[in-house]
């Protein structure tokens, strides 16, 4: 009897990450060990946001070349939780794929932010990663920062408009948070929209430019220090693994999207430069956010360390990016857990809920 599980691997999507989430996939497939798991292989259009059930090459993924009538079988969800899956007509005929878990690779808005998982909870099929609301919480900056402040953690000070904002009434905040300061999309990721602004004559662009990517806009105080992050992995206390502690080096700016898929002028130490008693509070730091925003399965908490030792809760990301230059691999690397590990461990966790 053939006991392999079947496993959707979503990928591409209706997001500006659409590109980062082909490289993810790509890896991530790669390392599935197909004698235990048989991958199924769901990509969504960037633009459409049709789903199909893709059939070729892994390599077209990774070129973005998927996208062909031959490999790709147009699919719908099926509400039936019975079902457990998809559906698709062939010659007119309505059949069906079902499977025992999902793993989103879908990374920023339409795929981190709580829609693809609410879809798969209708559905009845177990997602591998954080759900809806823990999804929703970290992707939303303001709330995730309230949040984690109610548990006593450090946050940057802050300040959200909508798009009625008043441009007197944002100066005067500005100021209050003074500058540099960092302008930011509520929801987006990869450092999309963002912006930091070393003076006033040019906060309302970088405003504009953030509401390209969201109806929310954060204005956010630049902490004094550099960003830390923790790799966690895990669903119960009991068996929650943290990678080592990582340090962004950085020669000037902040880590955007170049920089984040480039490391052009920027570094990643892995371990960070600090102590083992600093790296130490960082890990259990980042555990208490995990557990504060309901994370489960796996998550990337950034933070910030200041010259005095403090530490500030940056964000979470809740489908953290498993590109060759990602953080979150190789934090757990260095802690002794090689990337194919890591996909079977994520996957064994939702065939087993």
């Amino acid at each position: 009897m053939n006991q392999q599980k079947k496993v959707a691997v979503f990928f591409g999507g209706c997001s500006t990450e659409y590109a980062v989430s082909l490289q993810s996939a790509y890896a991530v497939i790669k390392c599935i060990d197909t004698k235990k798991y048989v991958p199924i292989l769901i990509g969504i259009a960037p633009h459409s946001g049709k789903w199909y059930w893709y059939q070729g090459e892994l390599e077209k993924i990774k070129e973005d070349n998927w996208q062909s009538e031959e490999n790709c079988t147009p699919v719908f969800p099926s509400f039936d939780r019975t079902v457990h899956g998809l559906c698709y007509l062939d010659n007119h005929h309505l059949e069906i794929i079902s499977f025992d878990a999902a793993l989103p690779v879908l990374h920023g808005k339409n795929g981190e932010d709580g829609t693809i998982q609410g879809v798969l909870d209708l559905m009845g099929i177990p997602v591998i990663g954080c759900g809806l609301l823990s999804s929703a919480l970290c992707m939303d900056k303001e709330l995730a920062h309230r949040i984690v402040e109610m548990n006593g953690i450090k946050a940057a000070r802050s300040f959200t408009i909508k798009t009625n904002y008043s441009e007197e009434m944002v100066q005067k905040k500005a100021l209050e948070l003074g500058y540099p300061l960092f302008v930011k999309p509520v929801r987006s990721g990869s450092s999309f929209g963002i912006s930091k602004v070393l003076h006033e004559q040019d906060l309302l662009l970088a405003i504009e430019s953030a509401f390209e990517h969201d109806s929310t806009v954060i204005l956010e105080e630049m902490v004094d220090g550099f960003e830390v992050g923790c790799a966690v992995l895990g669903n119960k206390d009991s068996d929650l693994i943290v990678g080592e502690v990582d340090e962004i080096e950085l020669s000037d700016g902040f880590f955007d999207y170049t920089e984040k898929y480039t490391l052009k002028t920027s570094s990643i130490h892995v371990p960070a430069r600090i102590s083992p008693q600093k790296a130490k509070e960082i890990k259990e730091t980042a555990l208490e956010i995990y557990k504060a925003l309901s994370c489960c399965c796996f998550a990337r908490v950034d933070m910030f360390l200041t010259p005095a030792g403090e530490i500030y809760f940056n964000e979470v990301n809740t489908i953290p990016g498993f590109t060759e230059h990602s953080r979150y691999p190789n934090m757990l690397k260095e802690a002794g857990l090689p990337f194919d590990e890591v996909i079977g461990r994520l996957i064994e966790m939702g065939v087993s809920k």
